[in-house]
Formats: structure tokens, sequence, C-alpha cells
């Protein structure tokens, strides 16, 4: 029998993604890192509390890190393909860092997200060139972008599915290693804690390989909000877990287990009620002077718990937590008065802790 050959090798596509994929390496390279900033704590405690200020990227979020990975696994997977559409299944913030790297790449990009999507998101991911694709049922979101992906031939990014993959976890630059490079010159270089929320999952999953990798003795929590599986699926080993409805925290918090979210990698987890993740954004803005969305408060609330941990215990150290993305995405929610009233939500109680905590080193909750 003859040899048979078949060469699909095509030299103007293959031109086309060496110069996609030298176009998002390059914003990779002119992209200083991330600060990290300190939460201030009386100095007589011997805790230090950090947050890596991921809103600071060009897009705004930590999902830029996320969105960078996923663009360079779809191009040289050969997913993204000239002229076709990127489609993802975001509630926002990942959302809009695809639009920016599919503009980059001069590839159409449509967003599939819940209608309540804060205005402000919606209006970035069209200023980048995004498209906007509305559901009234966030659980809709997956199969509502797979269908469109599968109509207009484009490619399915499915953030909740790659993520923990597409990042290399073992190092080049990824959160986890810049984490640890910033602490070298602390007191505390090696983190008792690292506090991560999960959305897909990815980031607290890069987290935990990446500390279990390099053999440090820092432990992984992982808040989750009201209205989201992650908890109940983690604490009864189901990875079945489902929620009836959405999370009022936008980014962070899911209706189903997701691929992405690596229960075994954790060392713990908080079910943390949506008012005190708004009473802990708010505080922070007291703080430091910043407003961060609702995703920071839930993951500030949480590091706050473990740092009046420390103090009772007279444990000294260092905790680690992020800034997601800005306040100034959510102006309208977290940092209304009037949106808080609609939701039934009294942050009053959750305020008195954290005010408790910093005035007296005790915690009441």
């Amino acid at each position: 029998m003859n040899t048979i050959d078949v060469d699909r090798s095509d030299p103007e596509y293959r031109a086309w993604l060496k110069e996609a994929v030298r176009k998002v390496q390059a914003d990779s390279n002119r992209s200083a890192d991330t600060h990290l900033l300190r939460f201030p704590l009386p100095e007589q405690w011997g805790i230090d509390l950090y947050l890596k200020d991921e809103s600071t990227h060009p897009t705004g979020s930590l999902k830029h890190r996320l969105a960078r990975s996923l663009f360079l696994y779809g191009l040289c997977n050969g997913w993204i393909r000239p002229g076709k559409p990127v489609i993802e299944a975001s509630s926002g913030s990942t959302a809009v860092s695809e639009a920016y790297f599919a503009k980059l790449i001069g590839v159409p990009f449509i967003a599939v997200m819940p209608r309540t999507t804060s205005h402000e998101k919606c209006r970035l991911i069209e200023f980048h060139g995004g498209a906007c694709h509305y559901v009234d049922d966030s659980r809709k979101m997956y199969e509502e972008a797979a269908s469109l992906a599968a109509d207009s031939g484009g490619h399915y990014m499915d953030q909740f599915t790659y993520a923990e993959r597409a990042t290399d976890w073992r190092g080049n630059n990824n959160i986890a290693e810049s984490i640890y490079q910033q602490l070298k010159l602390e007191r505390y270089p090696e983190p008792a804690w690292i506090v991560a929320t999960a959305g897909t999952g990815g980031t607290s999953a890069t987290i935990a390989r990446y500390v279990h990798y390099m053999q440090h003795d820092t432990r992984i929590c992982v808040p989750d909000p009201e209205n989201s599986c992650f908890f109940d699926g983690w604490t009864r080993n189901d990875p079945l877990a489902t929620s009836d409805c959405g999370s009022r925290i936008e980014g962070i918090g899911r209706p189903r287990m997701e691929p992405s979210f690596v229960p075994g990698a954790i060392d713990r987890m908080m079910k943390v009620p949506d008012a005190a993740s708004i009473a802990a954004v708010r505080a922070l803005e007291q703080a430091i002077g910043r407003k961060a969305g609702g995703s920071t408060g839930t993951g500030l609330w949480s590091a706050l718990k473990i740092v009046a941990e420390m103090v009772a215990e007279g444990r000294t150290g260092s905790v680690v937590t992020l800034i997601c993305d800005p306040g100034d995405r959510y102006l309208d929610k977290y940092y209304s008065d009037t949106w808080l009233a609609e939701q039934g939500l009294d942050i009053t109680p959750y305020t008195a802790a954290i005010d408790s905590l910093l005035a007296t080193g005790r915690w009441t909750d």
C-alpha cells in the first residue's frame, strides 16, 4: 500500500498565528507587576496583612492574567482562528479582559452574561470592541455560549473548564510566584495563609499548586459567597453540588462545581455573607483610600477573621489576599445604600465586627 500523506499546512494562518501570539506576549512584557499593598494593623500584633492589587492590570482586574493565558492556550492549540469570534460565558471582568485581547489580535468577541451584570462592566466590554449577549438565568450562560460558538464557527473559550490548566502553576511569573518574590524582604516572607476567592477556581488552584510544588508551609483559604455551591461541594465532597441561583458578588461563586475548581488543593473554606463582603470592602476604602469590588470584600473578610484568630492565639506572621478589581465598576451596587436596601442587606453588624477587631484585637461575629 502507498503512503497516505495529508498536509494541512497553511502558511498564511501560521503567519497570522505567529503575529497574534507575539502581540499577546508583548502585552505581558510591557506590563509591570502588580503592587502588594499593606492593610494597616496595630504593630504590636506582629501580623502583616497584604493585598495583591490586581486592579492595576491594563483591563483593571485579576482576570487580565487569566484572559492572557486563555488566549495563548487557545491560539497555541489552534482553536482561535482569524476572523472567527471568540465567545465567553462571564459575569463581567473576564469578558472585559478577553474583549481587550480579542481586539489586540483582531478577532470578534461576544460575552454571554447575566442581565444583572453591572452597567460599567458592560460599557467596558463594548469599549474594547466586544458585544454583550444577555441571559436571564446565569445557569444558562454555558450552553448559550457553546451554541453561539457552534452557530458562528467561533471558539467558546470556556474559562470555567480551562482556567486551571491554561496557566503554568509551577512559575513563569504567575500570581503565586509574584507574591513570594514581593514578600522576600518582608519580616514574614512565607505567609501563614493566602486567601483567594473562586470564580472559575483557577487562581486558587494555581496558588495552591505552586505552594505545594515549592514546599511552602502556607495554607490556602477559599471564601465563598452566598448562592454559590463551592463551599457545599467542598465540605460534602460532592462534585455534583449546585445552587439555585447566581451570586450577588460579581466575579465569584458559581451555581455548579466548575471543572477548574480543585477542591483537593485547598486547606480551608469559609461561607461569607454578602453583607459581610460589602462591609469589608467599605472598610478597605476607610483603611487605604481605595474602592474595590465585592469579591475583594469576600476575601478581606476571611483574611481579617484569620488575623483575629492569630491575635487570639498569640501567633505572628503574614496573611495575603487579593484586590480583584476596582470599585468604580460597582458604584450602583456595593457602594449604594439604595441597592443595599433593595437587596435587604444590613452591613451594620459586620462593620461593627471589623471595627472591634481593629480597635481591640477581638472579633465579634
